[in-house]
């Protein structure tokens, strides 16, 4: 049946791909192009339960795709099932507030948001071109990572700066994570009737990280900015503190604005303070064998998620449901209880027992029994979305 979908994901150097068939329920092929731009990089397939790496001579976005086209074209029963391509984009600023299908128009657009995100955003365009020139006549979608919070209130997304430095160059809050936000609020109301009718507080936790208040199933407010350095401590990024501290840093260093901003978005966060890695499962190794530096990292990544997602359950009128979801959120039961023991003020309780023995890759319901929120451990599933949107969008 030709209903699948080849969904692309261009990072700034790497690749994730993968063919969903069924309405995005089976995956056909998926894997990764990694270590773009480097002499060692290479493209994984996973097919049928087994994994086959192929190096790349020439590590590029453009040579990642063409090697995915060159095994579709060993494989014709999977590739001929493929009616669309579609593409996570991260910034689509003001102008996208919804999936669009691609053309010229929509390239341009991407193009003009590339200053807000000038590691994705190219990289997303390398990648829409030279899937055009592979697979002419195929029909092309762009989900963009910003478009669900475009329902955030002017309150909430614009900064108290000068109004003319938002009305000429749109600096303004614009938010990320969106389509795994719209997936789990879609995935919580099959789960929960009416969820979409209530609060939910959603704590993406991952390398980059961010947290999201959802009211009646919109964006209400969420924590990265006009990029995604604002908000919570993450893996290599700061998040939010004071702007001298730029200044401050470039003075101190005797270095750029740019090399200052370099320093906190891959220097700083779980890297930065423990001085050991990024890697969430690393450090907790570390601090189980009596690492403080990891331990102090752990912690203070908890406690700023905690205070993220306080802030932003300002904007409900209650708090009916925190979801857990990223791989970190996903799999650390040691940071979603240190999280949710910050957040005993808004009477968030789970349950010890159900957190440290929720099962990997499945939707687990955590809370304790002196509690009036549900909290819940449910992965995203960026792919699934970025599918149904191409879907919808091709059959229209």
């Amino acid at each position: 049946m030709k209903d699948s979908i080849l969904v692309i994901n261009c990072g700034s150097s790497s690749l994730k791909f993968a063919v969903l068939s069924n309405s995005g329920k089976n995956t056909l092929v998926e894997g990764i192009a990694d270590r773009l731009g480097s002499p060692e990089s290479s493209v994984t397939f996973k097919h049928e339960g087994s994994k086959n790496e192929i190096s790349l001579a020439d590590g590029n976005h453009n040579n990642a795709v063409t090697e995915i086209k060159k095994w579709l074209d060993k494989h014709p029963e999977i590739e001929s099932s493929i009616v669309g391509i579609g593409h996570r984009v991260v910034h689509g600023g003001e102008t996208f507030t919804e999936s669009v299908l691609i053309d010229q128009n929509v390239i341009d657009g991407i193009r003009e948001c590339a200053q807000f995100a000038p590691l994705h955003n190219p990289a997303h365009i390398k990648g829409i071109e030279v899937a055009f020139n592979l697979f002419p006549g195929l029909p092309q979608v762009a989900v963009f990572d910003t478009a669900f919070h475009q329902t955030l209130a002017p309150e909430q997304y614009l900064y108290p700066i000068p109004m003319n430095l938002y009305r000429e160059h749109h600096f303004r809050k614009y938010g990320f994570h969106g389509t795994s936000y719209r997936y789990i609020s879609q995935h919580l109301a099959t789960i929960v009737k009416d969820s979409d009718k209530q609060g939910v507080l959603v704590a993406h936790l991952g390398n980059g990280a961010s947290v999201c208040a959802i009211n009646q199933g919109r964006s209400s407010d969420t924590s990265m900015g006009v990029t995604p350095l604002e908000g919570l401590m993450m893996g290599t990024r700061s998040g939010s503190l004071d702007p001298s501290m730029v200044t401050f840093i470039c003075q101190a260093e005797n270095i750029s604005s740019d090399d200052a901003l370099n320093i906190l978005n891959t220097k700083s966060g779980l890297l930065g303070v423990s001085e050991i890695s990024n890697d969430c499962r690393t450090l907790e190794e570390a601090m189980a064998s009596g690492d403080l530096r990891a331990k102090l990292a752990l912690d203070m990544f908890a406690a700023r998620a905690a205070k993220f997602l306080a802030s932003v359950s300002t904007t409900l009128d209650s708090i009916d449901h925190l979801v857990f979801t990223g791989g970190i959120g996903e799999n650390s039961n040691y940071l979603r209880q240190t999280i949710c023991n910050h957040l005993k003020a808004l009477n968030i309780n789970i349950d010890l027992t159900l957190n440290n023995n929720a099962p990997r890759g499945e939707v687990s319901n955590i809370s304790s029994q002196n509690t009036n929120t549900n909290v819940w451990i449910i992965p995203t599933n960026e792919e699934l979305m970025i599918a149904l949107d191409t879907i919808s969008l091709i059959q229209h």
